[in-house]
């Protein structure tokens, strides 16, 4: 057997095979075969390519990429048969053109397995290993064998399976907890107990230990590191966690805990972390399986920070709150989501990124509009960032300001709308009118007040970011009476109508400062009510 360096942890792929077994995710030959190409780059030591036997569609895709990814300085191309002698050489036909395969077989050892699924007793279980691995081995110098649901099998027996599929060429053993049983401290004392008692596998023989961890209890990645630390040499892992029930330990959790944590594991990996995220994309893509947003390493918010306290840290020095970097595992850089739990500071470094260096009163200013923006909406984008902006600050003059706007609408009556606008002598004016819509009457209340005439040429919505709860962008333009000038106004809100009468109010005061109208008097009105200096 060939030396075995205590201090690299070998990566077993089985996103091709126990991953594709999750309910949906099948995927095509073609498909198989990009995913083996990036894990080849993703640097992963072995491939379990497919289980032969179960299809001709399978053997044929496991064949592809022995021949196409299995080159002499590639990963080792393996498949998986039960121990039965059809399943065996057909598995030898799909590995048997890679540069270096392997064939893996299995047998379920524990007393539930034997009684209730094979009816096998031990003795015959027995000796259904002893003619499997001897096959296998036969076949290829590269033998896999793994007592199946080992974490509920009696100890004694597993160390006996173990001796006998090592006596007869197995070159690694596989531990498995196939239905996520076993926890961390137990799972470490199992795999220390079988290197140090079974018979020609101890340190130094050349045999391989491995372990390979279902997450029915969220205990897959804690298992297989602890059966690491015990000794395993081999870690059984899928991209993303995908496989059958709750899935698979996680390849890039395994790996970024041995890279982030390399003095306690005292191991290495020979993965290339940078190309993780690329593949957990391509896999989640192809599979058609979503990636949960806090899921470790590779969900949408594994570098994503939102809490004020915690975006301050980052601002200060990333390490205060990340304990690895975005880039060594692929993604381009931190996020700091604004939402309402941002403070001021990460807001500034924002709007700084955007181009607009805003200090003082007026942050303040921003600031207030963005925890309501924030209140209204779970995530404020750069798109809301610069509409908030341009509806702060690039507005006109304002000789008619908005402080307050209700409005009844529906099937029940006349759709009402109720204005409350501040002269800029800070007189506030009251006012409500009816109309067709809810736009439309907040557009003829405000006319009622400014006696402005004009005629709306233009009215656009749109929704500035995705969403149910996106900011609505609106932007009209009118046209004074008898004139070919026009004059447009903006608004931006997480409320359309609000938004739309932002827009409408600001093109009116754009119209009225050309003019030359000044500060405006209404006229006596019954549904008008003057409130002298209102604060």
């Amino acid at each position: 057997m060939a030396t075995v360096d205590e201090n690299v942890v070998r990566i077993f792929d089985t996103t091709l095979r126990d991953g594709e077994q999750s309910p949906g995710a099948t995927l095509t030959s073609v498909e198989k075969l990009e995913i083996a190409r990036q894990l080849a780059l993703l640097g992963v030591d072995i491939i379990e390519a497919g289980f032969p036997a179960a299809s001709p569609d399978d053997l044929a895709a496991v064949q592809r990429v022995a021949r196409e990814v299995g080159t002499p300085d590639g990963p080792i191309i393996c498949g998986l048969a039960r121990a039965v002698e059809k399943d065996i050489l057909t598995c030898w036909e799909g590995v048997k053109d890679a540069a270096k395969p392997r064939i893996h077989t299995f047998l379920g050892t524990s007393d539930i397995h034997l009684k209730y699924q094979t009816g096998m007793t031990r003795e015959q279980a027995l000796d259904v290993i002893r003619r499997a691995v001897t096959l296998a081995r036969s076949l290829c110098e590269d033998v896999e064998f793994s007592p199946m649901d080992a974490g509920r099998t009696d100890p004694l027996f597993l160390v006996q399976a173990c001796a006998l599929a090592v006596e007869c060429g197995a070159t690694t053993l596989n531990i498995p907890d196939t239905v996520g049983y076993v926890t961390p401290g137990e799972w470490g004392e199992v795999i220390a107990q079988l290197i140090a008692e079974t018979p020609g596998a101890g340190i130094g023989s050349g045999v391989i230990w491995s372990v390979h961890c279902h997450n029915d209890l969220g205990l897959a990645t804690a298992n297989t590191l602890a059966g690491i630390k015990a000794g395993a040499r081999q870690a059984e892992v899928t991209i993303n966690g995908i496989g059958e029930r709750a899935g698979n330990t996680s390849l890039e959790e395994v790996v970024m805990a041995i890279a982030t944590r390399p003095h306690y594991y005292n191991t290495r990996t020979n993965i290339n972390t940078r190309e993780i995220v690329k593949t957990s994309r391509m896999v989640s893509n192809y599979t058609g399986m979503h990636v949960q947003p806090n899921k470790a390493i590779v969900g949408a918010n594994a570098f994503a920070h939102e809490a004020g306290i915690h975006q301050d840290g980052m601002l200060k020095h990333a390490s205060t709150y990340e304990i690895m970097t975005p880039e060594t595992v692929g993604w381009s850089q931190s996020k700091l989501v604004l939402g309402k739990h941002s403070g001021r500071h990460a807001l500034k470094a924002r709007l700084q990124d955007l181009g607009y260096n805003i200090e003082g009163d007026a942050l303040n200013q921003v600031f207030a509009r963005f925890k309501a923006l924030a209140d209204a909406k779970k995530t404020v984008t750069d798109a809301d960032l610069q509409a908030l902006i341009a509806d702060e600050f690039h507005g006109p003059e304002e000789i008619f300001r908005l402080e307050d706007i209700q409005v009844t609408c529906g099937t029940m009556g006349m759709p009402t709308a109720t204005v409350k606008l501040v002269q800029t002598d800070g007189e506030t004016i009251i006012h409500a009118a009816v109309g067709t819509g809810p736009v439309h009457a907040s557009y003829r209340a405000i006319d009622d007040v400014v006696k402005a005439p004009n005629e709306l040429v233009e009215y656009s919505v749109h929704s500035v970011t995705e969403g149910i709860a996106a900011l609505g962008e609106v932007t009209v333009r009118i046209q004074p009476p008898n004139s070919e000038r026009s004059f447009g106004g903006y608004g931006a809100d997480a409320d359309i109508v609000v938004a739309s009468v932002k827009a409408y109010l600001a093109a009116v005061n754009r119209m009225i400062a050309a003019q030359g109208y000044g500060e405006r008097k209404p006229e006596g009105d019954a549904a008008t009510v003057e409130i002298k200096q209102v604060s």
